[in-house]
Protein backbone atom coordinates (compact mmCIF):
# COMPACT_ATOMS: atom_id res chain seq x y z
CA UNK A 1 0.00 0.00 0.00
CA UNK A 2 1.61 3.28 -1.18
CA UNK A 3 1.63 6.46 1.26
CA UNK A 4 -1.58 8.17 -0.72
CA UNK A 5 -3.70 5.20 0.28
CA UNK A 6 -2.38 5.60 3.76
CA UNK A 7 -2.63 8.94 4.68
CA UNK A 8 -6.11 9.26 2.98
CA UNK A 9 -7.32 5.72 5.55
CA UNK A 10 -6.23 7.94 7.87
CA UNK A 11 -7.69 11.56 7.20
CA UNK A 12 -10.70 11.03 5.74
CA UNK A 13 -12.28 8.77 8.21
CA UNK A 14 -10.96 10.77 10.63
CA UNK A 15 -12.23 14.16 9.27
CA UNK A 16 -15.63 12.56 9.14
CA UNK A 17 -15.75 11.83 12.76
CA UNK A 18 -15.29 15.00 13.86
CA UNK A 19 -17.33 16.74 11.65
CA UNK A 20 -19.93 13.99 12.49
CA UNK A 21 -18.64 15.38 16.79
CA UNK A 22 -19.46 18.47 16.46
CA UNK A 23 -22.60 17.87 15.20
CA UNK A 24 -23.15 15.26 18.12
CA UNK A 25 -22.28 18.16 20.51
CA UNK A 26 -24.69 20.48 19.49
CA UNK A 27 -27.46 17.65 19.72
CA UNK A 28 -26.74 17.33 22.87
CA UNK A 29 -26.67 20.82 23.81
CA UNK A 30 -29.89 20.84 22.84
CA UNK A 31 -31.25 17.66 23.81
CA UNK A 32 -30.42 17.58 27.55
CA UNK A 33 -32.53 20.43 28.66
CA UNK A 34 -35.58 19.19 26.72
CA UNK A 35 -35.31 15.24 28.77
CA UNK A 36 -34.81 17.02 32.47
CA UNK A 37 -38.22 16.91 33.39
CA UNK A 38 -38.63 13.41 31.76
CA UNK A 39 -36.48 11.71 34.14
CA UNK A 40 -37.67 13.69 37.35
CA UNK A 41 -40.99 12.75 36.44
CA UNK A 42 -40.00 8.58 36.34
CA UNK A 43 -38.10 9.50 39.80
CA UNK A 44 -35.09 10.09 38.45
CA UNK A 45 -33.68 12.69 40.50
CA UNK A 46 -31.70 13.61 43.30
CA UNK A 47 -31.15 16.43 45.76
CA UNK A 48 -27.30 18.36 45.44
CA UNK A 49 -26.53 17.98 49.29
CA UNK A 50 -24.02 20.75 48.69
CA UNK A 51 -26.50 23.62 47.96
CA UNK A 52 -28.85 25.24 50.42
CA UNK A 53 -31.75 24.54 48.25
CA UNK A 54 -33.23 21.34 48.21
CA UNK A 55 -34.27 21.47 44.32
CA UNK A 56 -34.74 18.33 42.18
CA UNK A 57 -31.80 17.39 40.01
CA UNK A 58 -32.61 15.31 37.28
CA UNK A 59 -30.28 12.28 37.52
CA UNK A 60 -28.70 9.48 35.30
CA UNK A 61 -28.44 11.81 32.72
CA UNK A 62 -24.85 10.04 31.30
CA UNK A 63 -27.60 7.58 29.63
CA UNK A 64 -28.39 10.72 26.93
CA UNK A 65 -24.79 11.24 26.23
CA UNK A 66 -24.38 7.99 26.21
CA UNK A 67 -26.85 7.00 23.59
CA UNK A 68 -25.66 9.81 21.59
CA UNK A 69 -22.30 8.94 21.60
CA UNK A 70 -23.47 5.27 20.21
CA UNK A 71 -25.43 6.80 17.91
CA UNK A 72 -22.75 8.92 16.22
CA UNK A 73 -20.39 5.48 16.38
CA UNK A 74 -23.34 3.41 14.83
CA UNK A 75 -23.54 5.70 11.95
CA UNK A 76 -19.72 6.31 11.31
CA UNK A 77 -19.55 2.11 10.98
CA UNK A 78 -19.31 2.88 7.12
CA UNK A 79 -16.81 5.57 7.21
CA UNK A 80 -13.57 3.43 7.91
CA UNK A 81 -13.98 1.05 5.10
CA UNK A 82 -16.17 2.47 2.46
CA UNK A 83 -12.63 3.03 0.86
CA UNK A 84 -12.29 -1.30 0.77
CA UNK A 85 -15.59 -1.21 -0.93
CA UNK A 86 -15.82 1.06 -3.27
CA UNK A 87 -12.38 0.16 -4.86
CA UNK A 88 -13.48 -3.31 -4.49
CA UNK A 89 -10.07 -4.53 -2.19
CA UNK A 90 -9.99 -7.54 0.64
CA UNK A 91 -11.93 -6.29 3.10
CA UNK A 92 -10.50 -6.03 6.66
CA UNK A 93 -13.15 -8.79 8.60
CA UNK A 94 -10.73 -7.95 11.47
CA UNK A 95 -10.65 -4.68 12.01
CA UNK A 96 -14.61 -4.85 11.34
CA UNK A 97 -14.97 -7.14 14.16
CA UNK A 98 -12.87 -5.20 16.32
CA UNK A 99 -15.01 -2.46 15.99
CA UNK A 100 -17.87 -4.31 16.23
CA UNK A 101 -17.03 -5.51 19.52
CA UNK A 102 -15.62 -2.51 21.37
CA UNK A 103 -18.99 -0.66 20.80
CA UNK A 104 -20.47 -4.27 22.14
CA UNK A 105 -18.99 -3.73 25.24
CA UNK A 106 -19.80 -0.31 25.92
CA UNK A 107 -23.18 -0.65 24.81
CA UNK A 108 -23.68 -3.17 27.44
CA UNK A 109 -21.72 -0.83 30.31
CA UNK A 110 -24.06 1.76 29.00
CA UNK A 111 -27.19 -0.54 30.08
CA UNK A 112 -25.63 -2.05 33.34
CA UNK A 113 -24.41 1.25 34.42
CA UNK A 114 -28.40 2.65 34.06
CA UNK A 115 -29.68 -0.31 35.46
CA UNK A 116 -27.03 0.62 38.81
CA UNK A 117 -28.74 4.06 38.78
CA UNK A 118 -32.64 2.88 38.43
CA UNK A 119 -31.77 -0.19 40.80
CA UNK A 120 -28.59 0.73 42.85
CA UNK A 121 -26.97 -2.32 42.79
CA UNK A 122 -24.92 -3.51 45.23
CA UNK A 123 -21.37 -3.14 45.30
CA UNK A 124 -20.27 -6.83 44.34
CA UNK A 125 -22.48 -6.46 41.44
CA UNK A 126 -20.88 -3.16 39.99
CA UNK A 127 -17.36 -5.62 40.10
CA UNK A 128 -19.04 -8.23 38.38
CA UNK A 129 -20.86 -6.21 35.66
CA UNK A 130 -17.75 -4.41 33.86
CA UNK A 131 -15.93 -8.22 33.92
CA UNK A 132 -18.81 -9.51 32.06
CA UNK A 133 -19.26 -6.47 29.39
CA UNK A 134 -15.29 -6.63 28.21
CA UNK A 135 -15.75 -10.54 27.54
CA UNK A 136 -16.49 -9.59 23.96
CA UNK A 137 -13.78 -7.58 23.77
CA UNK A 138 -11.18 -9.95 25.39
CA UNK A 139 -12.49 -12.47 22.85
CA UNK A 140 -11.70 -10.49 19.61
CA UNK A 141 -8.14 -9.85 21.50
CA UNK A 142 -7.56 -13.05 21.95
CA UNK A 143 -8.54 -13.84 17.95
CA UNK A 144 -6.91 -11.46 16.12
CA UNK A 145 -3.82 -10.64 18.23
CA UNK A 146 -3.45 -13.32 21.18
CA UNK A 147 -0.35 -11.15 21.95
CA UNK A 148 0.30 -11.40 25.60
CA UNK A 149 4.01 -10.72 25.76
CA UNK A 150 5.49 -7.86 28.01
CA UNK A 151 9.06 -6.30 27.70
CA UNK A 152 11.47 -6.56 30.14
CA UNK A 153 12.95 -3.76 31.58
CA UNK A 154 16.83 -3.71 30.56
CA UNK A 155 17.81 -3.93 34.52
CA UNK A 156 15.53 -7.35 34.95
CA UNK A 157 16.82 -8.84 31.41
CA UNK A 158 19.53 -10.26 32.76
CA UNK A 159 17.29 -12.73 34.60
CA UNK A 160 14.05 -12.64 32.62
CA UNK A 161 15.11 -12.84 28.88
CA UNK A 162 14.10 -9.48 27.26
CA UNK A 163 10.39 -10.49 27.12
CA UNK A 164 8.30 -12.70 29.08
CA UNK A 165 4.75 -14.28 28.23
CA UNK A 166 2.23 -13.31 30.82
CA UNK A 167 -0.33 -15.97 29.08
CA UNK A 168 -4.03 -16.26 30.78
CA UNK A 169 -2.75 -13.55 33.23
CA UNK A 170 -2.58 -10.95 30.79
CA UNK A 171 -5.75 -11.47 30.12
CA UNK A 172 -6.89 -10.72 34.12
CA UNK A 173 -5.14 -7.70 33.87
CA UNK A 174 -6.67 -6.60 31.27
CA UNK A 175 -10.51 -7.45 32.47
CA UNK A 176 -8.81 -5.83 35.68
CA UNK A 177 -8.68 -3.20 33.66
CA UNK A 178 -12.09 -2.70 33.08
CA UNK A 179 -13.26 -3.07 36.18
CA UNK A 180 -11.03 -0.49 37.61
CA UNK A 181 -11.38 2.22 35.04
CA UNK A 182 -15.69 1.88 35.49
CA UNK A 183 -15.45 1.84 39.16
CA UNK A 184 -12.40 4.27 39.72
CA UNK A 185 -14.09 7.37 38.28
CA UNK A 186 -17.38 7.03 40.17
CA UNK A 187 -15.01 7.08 43.42
CA UNK A 188 -13.84 9.79 43.12
CA UNK A 189 -16.98 11.76 42.41
CA UNK A 190 -19.15 13.88 44.64
CA UNK A 191 -19.41 17.45 43.49
CA UNK A 192 -20.19 18.95 40.49
CA UNK A 193 -18.58 19.02 37.58
CA UNK A 194 -15.64 15.95 39.34
CA UNK A 195 -16.91 13.03 37.21
CA UNK A 196 -17.19 14.38 33.83
CA UNK A 197 -13.84 16.70 34.33
CA UNK A 198 -11.45 14.23 35.37
CA UNK A 199 -13.00 11.95 32.47
CA UNK A 200 -12.40 14.67 29.96
CA UNK A 201 -8.89 15.42 30.78
CA UNK A 202 -8.13 12.22 30.62
CA UNK A 203 -9.91 11.59 27.40
CA UNK A 204 -7.74 14.31 26.25
CA UNK A 205 -4.28 12.99 27.44
CA UNK A 206 -5.61 9.54 25.20
CA UNK A 207 -6.09 11.55 22.21
CA UNK A 208 -2.71 13.80 22.55
CA UNK A 209 -1.17 10.11 22.83
CA UNK A 210 -2.77 9.10 20.05
CA UNK A 211 -1.49 11.56 17.88
CA UNK A 212 1.95 11.06 19.04
CA UNK A 213 2.13 7.55 18.43
CA UNK A 214 0.41 8.16 14.40
CA UNK A 215 3.89 8.37 12.86
CA UNK A 216 4.56 4.76 14.76
CA UNK A 217 3.99 1.18 12.93
CA UNK A 218 0.41 0.51 15.06
CA UNK A 219 -1.10 3.33 13.73
CA UNK A 220 -4.14 2.19 12.58
CA UNK A 221 -4.26 1.01 16.27
CA UNK A 222 -4.22 4.32 17.26
CA UNK A 223 -6.74 5.44 14.53
CA UNK A 224 -9.28 3.25 15.41
CA UNK A 225 -8.72 4.84 19.32
CA UNK A 226 -9.19 8.20 17.98
CA UNK A 227 -12.49 7.19 16.30
CA UNK A 228 -14.18 6.78 19.89
CA UNK A 229 -12.58 9.14 21.61
CA UNK A 230 -13.60 12.39 19.78
CA UNK A 231 -17.28 11.54 20.24
CA UNK A 232 -16.86 10.64 23.65
CA UNK A 233 -15.06 14.09 24.13
CA UNK A 234 -17.74 15.84 22.19
CA UNK A 235 -20.76 14.45 24.35
CA UNK A 236 -18.77 14.77 27.34
CA UNK A 237 -17.99 18.49 27.33
CA UNK A 238 -21.73 19.08 26.61
CA UNK A 239 -22.46 17.23 29.78
CA UNK A 240 -20.01 19.39 31.47
CA UNK A 241 -21.86 22.31 30.51
CA UNK A 242 -24.74 21.30 32.44
CA UNK A 243 -23.60 19.70 35.31
CA UNK A 244 -20.89 22.08 36.12
CA UNK A 245 -21.82 24.59 39.43
CA UNK A 246 -24.46 24.84 40.00
CA UNK A 247 -25.15 21.50 38.71
CA UNK A 248 -28.57 21.57 36.90
CA UNK A 249 -28.39 17.89 35.74
CA UNK A 250 -26.34 14.91 37.73
CA UNK A 251 -24.63 12.48 35.65
CA UNK A 252 -25.15 9.41 37.55
CA UNK A 253 -23.32 6.05 37.83
CA UNK A 254 -23.95 5.47 33.97
CA UNK A 255 -21.62 7.74 33.11
CA UNK A 256 -18.35 6.62 35.09
CA UNK A 257 -19.43 3.07 33.59
CA UNK A 258 -19.58 4.12 29.88
CA UNK A 259 -16.51 6.40 30.49
CA UNK A 260 -14.24 3.49 32.28
CA UNK A 261 -15.59 1.19 29.27
CA UNK A 262 -14.53 3.58 26.53
CA UNK A 263 -11.33 4.23 28.07
CA UNK A 264 -10.96 0.24 28.66
CA UNK A 265 -11.69 -0.38 25.22
CA UNK A 266 -9.32 2.22 23.34
CA UNK A 267 -6.98 0.94 25.63
CA UNK A 268 -6.80 -2.98 25.17
CA UNK A 269 -7.75 -3.03 21.38
CA UNK A 270 -5.13 0.12 20.86
CA UNK A 271 -2.67 -2.13 22.92
CA UNK A 272 -1.42 0.88 24.90
CA UNK A 273 -3.40 -0.35 27.79
CA UNK A 274 -1.02 -0.16 30.13
CA UNK A 275 -0.25 3.57 29.14
CA UNK A 276 -3.91 3.94 29.88
CA UNK A 277 -3.76 3.03 33.34
CA UNK A 278 -0.72 6.19 33.18
CA UNK A 279 -3.52 8.48 33.21
CA UNK A 280 -5.91 6.93 36.33
CA UNK A 281 -2.77 8.51 38.56
CA UNK A 282 -5.39 10.45 41.23
CA UNK A 283 -8.09 8.04 40.76
CA UNK A 284 -5.46 5.12 41.56
CA UNK A 285 -4.22 7.54 44.93
CA UNK A 286 -7.85 8.16 45.35
CA UNK A 287 -8.34 4.01 45.83
CA UNK A 288 -5.51 2.99 47.55
CA UNK A 289 -6.45 6.04 50.02
CA UNK A 290 -9.85 4.58 50.12
CA UNK A 291 -9.05 0.62 50.63
CA UNK A 292 -9.36 0.52 54.67
CA UNK A 293 -13.64 1.84 53.75
CA UNK A 294 -13.80 0.23 50.46
CA UNK A 295 -13.69 -3.27 51.75
CA UNK A 296 -14.17 -2.35 55.20
CA UNK A 297 -11.60 -2.65 57.51
CA UNK A 298 -13.16 0.63 58.65
CA UNK A 299 -16.68 1.64 58.92
CA UNK A 300 -17.47 3.27 55.93
CA UNK A 301 -20.81 5.21 55.53
CA UNK A 302 -23.17 5.15 52.77
CA UNK A 303 -21.92 9.04 51.34
CA UNK A 304 -18.39 10.07 51.66
CA UNK A 305 -19.17 13.08 50.13
CA UNK A 306 -17.34 16.09 51.76
CA UNK A 307 -19.92 17.76 54.49
CA UNK A 308 -21.43 21.11 53.33
CA UNK A 309 -21.61 24.42 55.92
CA UNK A 310 -24.76 26.32 55.18
CA UNK A 311 -23.54 29.45 57.04
CA UNK A 312 -20.05 29.14 55.27
CA UNK A 313 -21.67 28.09 51.65
CA UNK A 314 -18.12 25.71 51.78
CA UNK A 315 -17.12 22.25 51.31
CA UNK A 316 -15.52 20.50 54.75
CA UNK A 317 -14.16 17.17 55.31
CA UNK A 318 -16.88 14.71 56.12
CA UNK A 319 -16.06 12.02 58.75
CA UNK A 320 -17.21 8.93 60.16
CA UNK A 321 -17.09 8.40 63.60
CA UNK A 322 -16.25 4.14 64.88
CA UNK A 323 -15.10 2.38 68.07
CA UNK A 324 -11.36 1.91 67.80
CA UNK A 325 -11.45 -1.35 69.62
CA UNK A 326 -13.58 -3.11 67.19
CA UNK A 327 -11.57 -2.85 64.25
CA UNK A 328 -10.31 -5.99 62.49
CA UNK A 329 -6.17 -6.02 62.79
CA UNK A 330 -6.22 -4.93 58.84
CA UNK A 331 -8.27 -1.70 60.22
CA UNK A 332 -6.06 -1.47 62.97
CA UNK A 333 -2.73 -1.70 61.23
CA UNK A 334 -4.00 0.34 58.02
CA UNK A 335 -4.90 3.41 60.15
CA UNK A 336 -1.77 3.02 61.79
CA UNK A 337 0.10 3.36 58.74
CA UNK A 338 -2.17 6.39 57.79
CA UNK A 339 -1.90 8.28 60.85
CA UNK A 340 1.91 7.74 60.93
CA UNK A 341 2.45 9.26 57.32
CA UNK A 342 -0.14 11.76 58.92
CA UNK A 343 -2.44 11.67 56.02
CA UNK A 344 -5.65 11.62 58.07
CA UNK A 345 -7.39 13.50 60.67
CA UNK A 346 -7.96 11.64 64.07
CA UNK A 347 -9.59 12.34 67.12
CA UNK A 348 -9.93 10.02 69.97
CA UNK A 349 -11.29 10.16 73.06
CA UNK A 350 -10.85 7.78 76.44
CA UNK A 351 -14.35 6.44 75.78
CA UNK A 352 -12.50 4.20 72.79
CA UNK A 353 -14.44 6.59 70.19
CA UNK A 354 -12.57 7.65 66.95
CA UNK A 355 -13.18 10.59 64.72
CA UNK A 356 -11.67 10.11 61.34
CA UNK A 357 -12.23 11.73 57.91
CA UNK A 358 -13.52 9.52 55.04
CA UNK A 359 -11.13 8.35 53.30
CA UNK A 360 -11.32 10.23 49.81
CA UNK A 361 -9.06 11.85 47.73
CA UNK A 362 -11.02 14.89 47.87
CA UNK A 363 -11.61 14.86 51.42
CA UNK A 364 -8.05 14.83 51.84
CA UNK A 365 -7.44 17.79 50.09
CA UNK A 366 -10.10 19.25 52.52
CA UNK A 367 -8.31 18.45 55.66
CA UNK A 368 -5.10 19.88 54.04
CA UNK A 369 -6.14 23.77 52.55
CA UNK A 370 -9.11 23.74 54.90
CA UNK A 371 -12.91 24.80 53.70
CA UNK A 372 -13.52 25.14 50.26
CA UNK A 373 -15.76 26.56 47.50
CA UNK A 374 -17.25 23.63 45.95
CA UNK A 375 -16.36 25.23 42.17
CA UNK A 376 -12.75 25.94 43.29
CA UNK A 377 -12.64 22.81 44.71
CA UNK A 378 -13.55 21.05 41.45
CA UNK A 379 -11.00 22.98 39.76
CA UNK A 380 -7.90 22.06 42.09
CA UNK A 381 -8.60 18.28 41.53
CA UNK A 382 -8.92 19.04 37.93
CA UNK A 383 -5.45 20.76 37.70
CA UNK A 384 -4.22 17.75 39.86
CA UNK A 385 -5.65 15.39 37.20
CA UNK A 386 -3.80 17.55 34.49
CA UNK A 387 -0.42 17.48 36.32
CA UNK A 388 -0.70 13.68 36.76
CA UNK A 389 -1.42 13.43 33.21
CA UNK A 390 1.75 15.82 32.38
CA UNK A 391 3.51 13.13 34.46
CA UNK A 392 2.16 10.04 32.62
CA UNK A 393 3.77 11.76 29.49
CA UNK A 394 6.98 11.79 31.51
CA UNK A 395 6.96 8.64 32.54
CA UNK A 396 6.01 7.26 29.45
CA UNK A 397 8.63 9.02 27.24
CA UNK A 398 11.79 10.23 29.05
CA UNK A 399 11.50 8.02 31.84
CA UNK A 400 10.96 4.52 29.95
CA UNK A 401 13.41 5.23 27.80
CA UNK A 402 16.00 4.27 30.80
CA UNK A 403 14.30 1.20 30.84
CA UNK A 404 13.02 0.18 27.87
CA UNK A 405 14.43 0.25 24.10
CA UNK A 406 11.99 3.09 22.66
Amino acid sequence: MNFESEMWQLIFPLSINVIMSIGAYFFTINIIPRLKDLFIKANLYGIDMSKRNNLKVPEALGVVTGCIFLITMFLFIPVPFTDYIFKNEHFPHNEFVEFLAALLSICCMLLLGFADDVLDLRWRHKLLLPTIATLPLLMVYYVNFNSTLIMVPKPLRFWLGYSVDLWIFYYVYMGMLAVFCTNAINILAGINGLEVGQSLIIAISIVIFNIVELSGDLWKAHRFSLYFIFPYIATSLALLKYNWYPSKVFVGDTFCYLSGMTFAVVGIIGHFSKTTLLFFIPQIINFLYSVPQLFHFVPCPRHRLPKYNKDTDQLEASVTVFKYSELNPLGKFSMWIFRTVKIVQWQSSDEDTVICNNLTLINFLLINIGPTKEPKLTLILMLIQVFCSCLAFVIRYPFASIFYDI
